[in-house]
């Protein structure tokens, strides 16, 4: 008697090799991250030593040179921690000195890099005078947004897991003593002078970026983890516990998300400050295009968006499938992906971050120009690399709140726990299509009844 054999279903098998493809993965970056952070930290010692003790250049002075760049990175945790402080206090001034003070901030950098004789100094204040110039009209222009920011932030931290303040802290701490760390091997390769001593720093600001992505994005995962528990079940969740987690299981998803994320971020954001620079009164065709740029942004972000990291600490997904799922969540709501991309919360931490880097560059460049001009822009140009990643780190738990909120939003809108904020915004988007829509008709018609010919 033969014994039939059970078919194996072919979307199980699938679902199954995607799970082992995705926890190989995942090993694979935790491996990576490991690595990198262990040989960075031989590396560091290493260059500190040569530079520092068997070398000892006479044209390297270790106190000019130590003193202004440790306390622009010292003055960059104050910056970030008082931030903080003040937006506890006052959301809506904090947010709107931000806006205000970041363009002032980077004018200044820029405009002190002018006078400086170089002119590879010089051209760069011209590119910082620029910057803080289209900063400055994107504040202005997203005037109308920051009234539902402000409204969506104040109801995201409304009640803070346990804990977070501890984490943010934490987590801020850990970024300045590592960049300090960094800070040491940098001096050490800058004493010696050699040719290879751009690539040395090179390779350490490299491992500085993404070990402060990877920092800022554990702590995202975990405190989003806690905010999406209290607000899709009611479940007080102690951020603390939400981070062990996290480091155990879902360190190689979060090293994934810190080099995808980026990317699609700067790619997208890209695509979509084009579109604005041409059609500034309709975003629209962003969302809907199945061909050219726009299509290219509006699948990349299924593949990587910073709410993926919520699903991965919730239901411990891969982090390709969980921006894939999450985003695909959002476009099952009519209009909710258009208000996501209508929240400034990602601008104000990225305006924080910039604001933050300009003071501590401040800080370096003034104190070295004042004791010596050798090493006068680099320490500039270092300080505010690092300033601008400690405040990122710093920002996190906020980006990590609103993050929270809106997935557990996306997949029960109905539930008590939300209030009519988001379906008001979204009738009020609705509105406002519908007259850029009649707008448009009657120019088109205007057109047409009074041609123009060259």
């Amino acid at each position: 008697m033969e014994i039939e054999q059970p078919v194996p279903n072919p979307a199980a098998q699938q679902a199954q090799q995607r799970t082992l493809t995705g926890r190989f993965c995942r090993c694979i970056f935790t491996s990576i991250f490991y690595t990198q952070l262990t040989l960075i930290s031989l590396f560091v010692i290493f260059l500190t030593l040569r530079g520092l003790v068997f070398t000892k250049s006479p044209n390297f002075h270790p106190k000019k040179w130590y003193t202004p760049l440790l306390s622009s990175v010292a003055v960059s945790g104050v910056v970030s921690l008082a931030w903080q402080c003040f937006f506890v206090c006052n959301i809506r001034r904090t947010v709107r000195a931000t806006f205000w003070l970041t363009p002032i901030l980077i004018l200044s950098l820029g405009v002190f890099l002018m006078l400086y004789k170089s002119y590879v100094v010089r051209w760069t204040g011209i590119l910082l005078v620029f910057f803080s110039i289209v900063s400055a009209i994107y504040g202005c222009h997203v005037g109308e947004k920051h009234e539902f920011t402000f409204k969506m932030m104040s109801i995201a931290t409304k009640v803070l897991p346990a804990r977070t303040r501890v984490i943010a802290v934490v987590s801020m701490i850990l970024s300045l003593f590592y960049s300090g760390f960094l800070v040491a091997g940098i001096g050490g390769a800058t004493s010696t002078r050699t040719r290879l001593d751009i690539l040395f720093i090179s390779i350490i600001f490299i491992s500085l970026a993404w070990t402060m992505q990877v920092l800022k994005n554990i702590q995202q995962v975990a405190i989003s983890k806690a905010v999406y528990a209290y607000f899709k079940r009611d479940e007080f969740m102690n951020a603390c516990d939400a981070l062990g987690v996290t480091l155990r299981k879902h360190l190689g998803s979060v090293c994934m998300g810190s080099t995808l994320v980026p990317v699609v971020v700067l790619i997208r954001g890209t695509i979509r400050g084009c579109h604005q620079c041409d059609k500034c009164d309709d975003d629209e065709e962003i969302y809907t295009s199945t061909r050219g740029c726009f299509f290219i942004a509006n699948h990349l972000i299924l593949y990587g968006n910073r709410y993926g990291f919520v699903q991965v600490g919730v239901y411990n997904k891969g982090f390709v499938q969980a921006s894939n799922d999450t985003w695909r969540t959002f476009r099952r709501m009519a209009g909710l992906e258009q208000l996501i991309d209508f929240d400034l919360t990602s601008s104000i931490c990225f305006y924080n971050a910039i604001g933050v880097g300009a003071i501590a560059a401040l800080t370096a460049g003034i104190w070295e120009l004042l004791i010596q001009k050798d090493h006068f822009f680099e320490l500039t140009l270092y300080a505010f690399i690092i300033g601008y990643f400690v405040g990122r780190v710093s920002t996190a738990w906020l980006q990590a709140c609103v993050m929270g909120y809106y997935v557990a939003y996306s997949e029960n809108p109905q539930s008590d726990n939300f209030d009519d904020t988001i379906p008001h915004r979204i009738v009020r988007q609705n509105i406002e299509k519908l007259k850029r829509e009649a707008e448009n008709e009657v120019r088109e018609e205007e057109d047409v009844e009074d041609p123009s010919y060259m």
